[in-house]
């Protein structure tokens, strides 16, 4: 897995299974601006490809096993890489 956008859709799908423009409506919250289809289908395509997610007759897409597994693989990463990430939102509080 490649890139923060896969790792926020897996955490996203983590939490609920959701349609493509639901992901959409949840990464808009996060960073601030909508990302496009263009950008968000081709991540969900490569996840679904690589047996990360999958999707049901309802375009509903969902974690599987795999990568539920993955997630807990970047989770750990991501907090290593950010392991100060309390004082990093301290210090945006105070701009």
């Amino acid at each position: 897995m490649k890139g923060y956008l896969s790792y926020l859709i897996l955490w996203i799908l983590n939490r609920e299974s959701m349609n493509g423009a639901q992901i959409g409506r949840e990464l808009e919250i996060r960073r601030g601006s909508k990302p496009s289809p263009g950008t968000i289908y081709p991540a969900l395509k490569e996840l679904k490809n690589t047996g990360l997610i999958k999707t049901d007759n309802n375009k509903i897409y969902s974690l599987t096993t795999e990568g539920e597994l993955e997630l807990i693989t970047a989770c750990k990463y991501f907090c290593r890489i950010f392991y100060d990430m309390n004082e990093m939102a301290d210090f945006c509080k105070k701009s």
